[in-house]
């Protein structure tokens, strides 16, 4: 078993929504954290907690970040931090299903993360070791209590319910 941490600067929180129910808007946070224990050998073993630093929403669009930033969305005065932390590690075939608890302006739910096996051990030019992988998930948004929307004139509304979230995360040994 090795113990890991996520390297920030070589590391992505996205996700995706539907805006107007025309295209897709997407995202990141800025700041995320987390320790990663893996065993290659027996991933059952292994386990990750990974904490997103809720106020650092970007979508490139000032005033949506400061709405989603609010009481409206996020919360972030009130909630700082979104997590996740897994329950169980399973092999699927080449890849791994991650189950954990994922917990979004207060509320906690049970999610599943496609995630591809991490990378070898690799040494970077100042002798850190890393891997990295990357996983994926849907959620539906009002499952976190994140209701707000507004109707449009010609009929729909203005956020979509499903969001897509995509890790991209380097680990680097601790």
């Amino acid at each position: 078993m090795s113990t890991f941490k996520i390297d920030p600067a070589h590391s992505s929180a996205n996700f995706s929504i539907k805006h107007m129910m025309i295209a897709k808007v997407h995202g990141s946070f800025d700041k995320l954290s987390g320790t990663l224990s893996y065993d290659p050998q027996n991933v059952a073993k292994s386990s990750i907690e990974v904490s997103i630093e809720a106020a650092s929403v970007n979508t490139r669009e000032a005033q949506r970040d400061a709405h989603l930033k609010s009481a409206d969305f996020f919360d972030v005065e009130k909630y700082p931090a979104l997590t996740f932390k897994s329950t169980k590690v399973e092999e699927d075939g080449d890849s791994l299903k991650v189950t954990g608890d994922l917990t979004i302006h207060g509320v906690t739910n049970s999610v599943v993360l496609d995630v591809e096996r991490p990378s070898a051990e690799m040494k970077d030019p100042w002798g850190n070791v890393k891997i990295g992988s990357s996983g994926s998930t849907k959620i539906k948004r009002k499952d976190y209590g994140l209701n707000w929307n507004a109707a449009l004139e010609a009929g729909g509304i203005l956020v979509g319910d499903d969001v897509q979230i995509t890790l991209d995360i380097q680990f680097v040994k601790a």
